[in-house]
């Protein structure tokens, strides 16, 4: 017979004195993988989910919401403002070609569009200087 409790080293389950770890924690990630595994649980995408896909699936929505804020703070201190604003996210989404791909047909609310001025509509610049063309005028 063996003198091993259920709280000593050997033996099943878990021991009384550990804490839990979170496996957000356990991956270095900031966003939740126990809450992204039971949306794809729940969502019927498969019969089964991995370990892992939960914890590759925080990791990208992570990089990509970093990189998203980085951009977009980048922009609010561009018109000195401690803020980030969704004008500010458009900024930053559209300017970058990668992003703007990505979200190409995602409309952000109150995001406004990016200043741009077709050529075609820009004032022509001639060579010719200003006496030049008042004396052709006078020709007529």
């Amino acid at each position: 017979m063996s003198s091993q409790g259920q709280g000593g080293s050997g033996g099943r389950g878990k021991a009384k004195s550990t804490k839990a770890v979170s496996r957000s924690h356990k991956a270095g990630l900031q966003f939740p993988v126990g809450r992204i595994a039971r949306f794809l649980k729940a969502g019927k995408y498969a019969e089964r989910v991995g370990a892992g896909a939960p914890v590759y699936m925080a990791a990208v929505l992570e990089y990509l919401a970093a990189e998203v804020l980085e951009l977009a703070g980048n922009a609010a201190r561009d018109n000195k403002k401690n803020r980030i604003i969704p004008r500010h996210i458009q900024l930053a989404v559209r300017n970058d070609e990668e992003l703007s791909k990505l979200l190409g047909s995602v409309v952000i609310a109150s995001g406004g569009v990016i200043p741009n001025i077709n050529q075609s509509l820009l004032p022509k610049k001639s060579a010719k200087s200003k006496g030049e063309i008042g004396s052709m005028s006078q020709e007529f």
